[in-house]
């Protein structure tokens, strides 16, 4: 395990703008840098759980240029240099090629561990007994590997992973080839997958060797590549910043599960045994909340009088709020703003974020469209 942890280079991708965490999530400050449990903000569990497994020298943070001071204060003890701004959102195939390139840059050739700023995971040596056992599996094949998630319900929200062939398993791990990426199911569809027993969630980690990952670019994406290749050239020199701005300007946003994983011939998957949740929306995090014996999920000082199955969530967990007469709704208290939603409809939060007006009274031009 020792070994395989030495060539670890941990990729944190933490430039999301968590718009169905409004009010909470705003665009100058979203989800990743609050703490949504316990005292912890999500991007800070994100680099906790690497402890152990890979040092801050090794591990890179990719974020918006706008956070880079965000997380330099979130995450002291990483390098200033390895807090890398992207000048443009492109979503996270230009991420990727961008982490890999830098990777290999700064490290030689090594596995990558792929991660995101925003995921809740539990037990972390779970975590780590899968990592590794993908990093010793990616090295060794030269594969892409990913990180599947047996389902406990017939999720809507995430996409699924349909296993192939099982090709052995390490420390316990199950391996297998992929057979196919598919995007967020209907309801009717995800029964389907649930009851198969062959289809996980789609955790949206990953492990590969830099040099795997850029050839994999190299064939179905070789603008990133070549655009980027150029910029990371300039790294460590005083061209960096205007360099990085001139390559990303130009890139179409495009996942890297699009571009490349859904296109390169030898996938493979984990089968991980640890707790995951993309904490996607308010009531993703009710799961995580304490509940009350009405079955009222809260984060705050919560008072009832019939009221049931309501999730309360306040920025101050001091905050008194108090329900009355009312079931299923989701309330969120934010500094000045104030959220109040019915569950069932909680996932239109973004369509409302995107119509909200600025102080000015025009639409907000920083909500992405």
């Amino acid at each position: 395990m020792a070994e395989a942890a030495n060539d670890l280079v941990a990729v944190v991708m933490a430039g999301g703008v968590g718009t169905r965490f409004w009010p909470l999530s705003t665009p100058e400050r979203p989800k990743q840098f609050h703490a949504l449990v316990g005292e912890r903000s999500l991007l800070q569990l994100a680099v906790d759980r690497l402890v152990g497994l890979v040092p801050p020298e090794r591990t890179l943070v990719l974020t918006q240029r706008a956070f880079v001071s965000h997380v330099r204060e979130h995450l002291p003890q990483l390098p200033v240099d390895n807090v890398i701004g992207e000048p443009a959102r492109r979503d996270t195939a230009a991420a990727v090629c961008l982490g890999a390139l830098l990777a290999r840059r700064r490290f030689g050739d090594p596995v990558m561990l792929t991660v995101t700023a925003d995921h809740l995971i539990s037990p972390v040596e779970a975590f780590h007994r899968a990592a590794l056992s993908a990093a010793r599996a990616a090295r060794l094949s030269s594969a892409l590997y990913t990180f599947g998630i047996p389902p406990t319900s017939p999720a809507t929200a995430y996409g699924y992973l349909e296993l192939g062939e099982r090709i052995g398993a390490d420390d316990g791990i199950e391996h297998f080839r992929l057979a196919r990426f598919h995007e967020k199911p209907d309801p009717v569809t995800a029964r389907t997958y649930l009851m198969a027993g062959t289809y996980l969630w789609n955790s949206g980690m990953f492990a590969w060797t830099a040099g795997s990952i850029l050839a994999e670019f190299a064939r179905h994406l070789p603008g990133h590549l070549e655009a980027l290749e150029q910029a990371v050239a300039a790294d460590g020199t005083a061209a960096w910043e205007a360099g990085l701005s001139a390559a990303f300007e130009p890139l179409p946003r495009i996942s890297v599960d699009y571009a490349i994983m859904e296109q390169a011939t030898d996938v493979r998957c984990v089968r991980s045994s640890f707790s995951w949740s993309d904490v996607g929306g308010w009531i993703a995090l009710g799961e995580h909340l304490e509940a009350d014996r009405f079955g009222n999920r809260r984060h705050a000082r919560l008072h009832v009088l019939d009221a049931e199955d309501n999730l309360v969530f306040a920025e101050d967990p001091e905050e008194i709020v108090a329900l009355v007469g009312v079931r299923d709704l989701v309330v969120v208290r934010a500094g000045r703003r104030t959220l109040v939603v019915h569950r069932d409809r909680a996932e239109e939060v973004k369509a409302l974020v995107e119509s909200l007006p600025t102080d000015d009274g025009d639409p907000d031009p920083r909500v992405q469209r």
